[in-house]
């Protein structure tokens, strides 16, 4: 998306949590297709940190099949034997500057190559590694760190943790990762509204009506209890993913097409959130938790049976009104809904457009639709008003899409996951799609409100089965309003 900033062909990558799940599932994987892809830089090797012992020259075979259960290709032989090369497996603590200075001097002690230290570890560990990284003399220049969410649970605990980062990295050295921005799909959305003429005249609140973003799960918690019954989807999901995808949808053309212009329009609109206070927390939110049900035929348990039961108010369920206050989008709503165990999994952004001026053709005619499929599969779609064909004189009207499907219009092109890109743009130096300091901040700042508001006012979360869209009272959310969700199955 720029000219990079900085990177050389001299880069090593260093993972800290080297064994964990992260690590095997996304980071080893991407590492591979973009090494078999001949996107890395001839040299960089894969330091695996972790603290079980595990004979170095053991990992390469426990992370091949630890790879082939996420991959629905096989491996390619000779591409995998050239990426084994580079895997290096390190015992030690990385929370120890004495473990991490033994690995500078066993692996890096090349001055001019850089350092790409990604850490796959909660966000509680992150100061320690940080002060050992600086202990052993692994913080210069030279270094770049790339951070994982969730970043806090709160504007207080970011700025806490970030407090940590920045003293001993500088703000150009942090990469804050937010894989949503990693995807094609979402990249394409300063693409489809920058180089289009058809839309930027049309993107304002003269002809939207409201616009729709959806990130919708078919899972549970999957063993993540730990950490999901404190965060709950408001903090998981809206905080980063959804407010992140507000942000590209809403933002002002950039002057460039540059990491710290891009930042800049994206901040601006997270300043123009209009704050979820008072009584309009329970008129402008909507919090639910799954019961049991049955998901794709599959039956399945409520949330607090997850745990072996037990009470819980955490939410899994989250529907927001979010409005934005500025020139471009005043009076338009912004619906933000997330939730684990739905009826399909899907992300989307819908833009409906309002209705015509005068209704030449009765009440036959619908409003036009721009729908954004994200994930599963990825496209975009107009959708229209168009003449039914046939003999009937009042002319009856149906709606129809212009379809682009990704996988048609690019059938040569290879699928790229969002790991993929951010890492490549990790080693390359290039920030764009990583989240800086202040954007953070403000996300948090907004979010804040609607977590102090729902415990304030006692907000339990409103059931709802497995398997549906949620509690109704999501829909009642946007019936006050005379709208309602675009689901299509």
């Amino acid at each position: 998306m720029m000219a990079v900033e900085k990177g050389s062909a001299m880069c090593d990558i260093l993972i800290v949590g080297g064994d964990g799940d992260l690590a095997y599932r996304k980071l080893y994987v991407a590492l591979y297709e973009l090494d078999r892809a001949g996107q890395l830089p001839a040299g960089l090797r894969v330091l695996a940190l972790a603290r079980k012992p595990l004979p170095t020259d053991e990992f390469p075979a426990t992370a091949r099949r630890r790879i082939e259960q996420y991959r629905s290709k096989p491996l390619d032989e000779a591409a995998w034997r050239a990426f084994a090369e580079r895997l290096i497996y390190v015992q030690g603590d990385a929370t120890s500057a004495a473990d991490l200075m033994a690995l500078r001097e066993n692996f890096l002690q090349q001055p001019d190559r850089e350092l790409v230290v990604y850490l796959s570890t909660p966000a509680a560990i992150f100061a320690p590694v940080c002060q050992a990284l600086a202990g052993a003399g692994l913080s210069h220049d030279g270094v770049r760190i790339v951070v994982e969410k969730p970043l806090g649970d709160s504007r207080a605990g970011f700025l806490a943790i970030n407090a940590e980062l920045t003293r001993i990295f500088s703000e150009r050295q942090i990469f804050r990762i937010d894989h949503y921005l990693g995807k094609e799909s979402v990249q394409n959305l300063l693409a489809l509204r920058f180089s289009n003429s058809l839309f930027e005249p049309l993107w304002n609140h003269n002809l939207i009506d409201h616009v729709q973003i959806t990130a919708a799960e078919t899972i549970g918690v999957e063993g993540r209890w730990a950490f999901y019954d404190v965060a709950g989807a408001l903090r998981d999901m809206v905080q980063n993913h959804l407010l992140q995808l507000l942000c590209l949808v809403a933002m002002e053309p950039p002057a460039r097409l540059e990491a710290g212009f891009v930042r800049d329009e994206k901040l601006k609109v997270l300043h123009s959130l209009k704050p979820i206070t008072g009584a309009a927390i329970r008129e402008r939110t909507v919090r639910g938790q799954y019961r049991s049900g049955a998901v794709q035929g599959e039956v399945v348990p409520g949330y607090t049976e997850e745990r072996d039961g037990g009470d819980s108010d955490t939410e899994t369920f989250v529907a927001v009104k979010a409005e934005i206050m500025n020139w471009r989008w005043a009076g338009v709503p912004f619906y933000l809904r997330t939730g684990k165990r739905l009826a399909r999994r899907f992300s989307e952004i819908v833009i409906q457009f309002r209705e015509v001026a005068h209704p030449l053709f009765g009440d036959s005619g619908m409003p036009n639709r721009l729908v954004i499929r994200l994930q599963p599969d990825k496209g975009i779609q107009l959708r229209l008003m168009n003449k039914i064909p046939g003999l009937e004189a009042d002319m009856p009207l149906q709606e129809v899409a212009l379809n682009l499907s990704y996988s048609e219009a690019f059938s040569g092109k290879a699928e790229v996951d969002a790991y993929e890109r951010l890492l490549l743009d990790a080693i390359k130096g290039n920030p764009t799609l990583f989240v800086r300091a202040d954007e953070v901040e403000a996300a948090w700042a907004w979010i804040d409100h609607i977590a102090e508001g729902w415990r304030a006012s006692r907000y339990r979360p409103a059931p709802y089965v497995a398997g549906g869209y949620g509690p109704p009272e999501a829909v009642a959310m946007l019936a006050r309003d005379g709208r309602t969700w675009y689901d299509v199955e």
